[in-house]
């Protein structure tokens, strides 16, 4: 029997007092009162049990904005792109200005039975990355298989920015030989810059470093040396090394196989390609770097790094901060504190400056944005916003 049949049964059988009766089975005179009304009024239903769900959820997700998220959810599904809580927090805040967290949007996937729980994965926590400082610090490049809507094996050359997982390049071809990595890699130097290193698995094409030099340097190896180029190779049966380009193969592949026309030939192929790689580079949040941003904006954002770079004479800072309420940030040169001005749109705004020596980037530390690019003017206090237009010239009196 319930403790709630008992009470109501002591009360209004027995006739005991309501104090007598919480005071023998430990609960509290309004709880009884609450019950005796209860059954009075519902009779035996009474002694069911309640739900404990609130009346009200005031923190509760507005029914629209849930039915958004799960069309989010299956429409990126639907093209092969990545759908997890925090690329749908981005598309909710950069397309529609809605501001989600994203355990709340695990929540709801989680209600609607649209993602499949999995308690023995290993968490992010555990995993030590690594990432280059600067873009162009390092490419990283490999090949990956891909078949033709006949079945026919083709490949596809890839090179990407370890830093901001910018595709540099992304190249369809019946077989990738050596000439084609030295054309496409010269391609991508012309538009991009020359990288400071290049890290590569242990094929043929890449290298000749484990034939035992007797082939010498290959082409690729060759066009390194002669451009001061750093070139670095993983170990032997260890993809993890190369793990940004493998991981963008697993991403181009996904959204290659969820298009609803299979490319017939080479051409239709690489038609593909580009079309995957501007929405990757430009259209598509990454989760791994700061503020969920694009590969695009965190590649624009910093300055470069060229051959040597590491070893030059340049004085490298990076600087974390806020912008004061006024919109501006300060930082010290030659001894000297100079007021670099950012606008009070970006008051409070966490920033990072990267500093060399005179040229300097203001970033937002949350979103990856270039807020401003400048270069100091060691004679002034303050850095304005915009540069003053220049002063007329007085008049000669002769």
């Amino acid at each position: 029997m319930s403790k709630a049949r008992l009470v109501i049964t002591a009360v209004v059988v027995e006739g005991r007092p309501v104090r007598d009766v919480a005071a023998a089975y430990g609960v509290s005179r309004s709880w009884v009162y609450e019950l005796v009304a209860r059954y009075r009024a519902e009779g035996d239903t009474a002694f069911e049990p309640r739900s404990r769900r609130p009346r009200t959820s005031p923190g509760a997700l507005p029914a629209a904005t849930v039915e958004l998220i799960v069309e989010l959810r299956k429409d990126l599904e639907g093209q092969g792109l990545d759908a997890g809580p925090d690329t749908i927090v981005w598309h909710l805040q950069h397309r529609r200005g809605i501001r989600v967290s994203p355990s709340t949007v695990a929540r709801y996937l989680a209600r609607r039975s649209l993602v499949i729980p999995q308690p023995a994965k290993r968490p992010k926590a555990s995993y030590v990355r690594f990432a280059a400082e600067l873009p162009n610090e390092c490419w990283q490049a490999d090949f990956t298989h891909y078949p033709l809507s006949d079945g026919t094996d083709v490949e596809i050359l890839c090179f990407v920015d370890d830093h901001s997982r910018y595709a540099i390049s992304v190249t369809a071809h019946r077989r990738v030989t050596g000439r084609i990595v030295v054309d496409t890699f010269t391609n991508a130097l012309e538009e991009h810059g020359i990288p400071a290193s290049t890290l590569t698995d242990n094929g043929m094409v890449f290298t000749t470093r484990l034939s035992g030099g007797r082939g010498g340097r290959n082409g690729f190896e060759t066009e390194l040396r002669r451009l001061g180029i750093t070139q670095k190779n993983s170990r032997p049966a260890h993809p993890m090394t190369c793990g940004k380009v493998e991981r963008f193969h697993q991403t181009l592949k996904r959204w290659l196989c969820a298009q609803p026309h299979q490319p017939h030939h080479l051409a239709q192929l690489q038609a593909l390609l580009d079309q995957f790689v501007q929405h990757y580079n430009a259209r598509r949040p990454h989760r791994s770097l700061p503020g969920h941003t694009t590969p695009a904006v965190a590649y624009q954002s910093r300055p470069k790094a060229t051959p040597g770079h590491r070893a030059s004479d340049t004085h490298w800072r990076i600087r974390h901060d806020h912008v004061d309420s006024s919109g501006k940030v300060t930082l010290r040169h030659d001894g000297r504190l100079h007021h670099i001005g950012l606008g009070r749109t970006h008051a409070q705004t966490p920033i990072t400056l990267l500093v060399a020596d005179l040229d300097i980037r203001v970033i937002h530390a949350t979103t990856g944005e270039l807020l401003r690019h400048l270069t100091l003017d060691p004679t002034r206090n303050y850095q304005p916003t915009r540069t003053p237009p220049p002063k007329p010239q007085q008049p000669d009196p002769s």
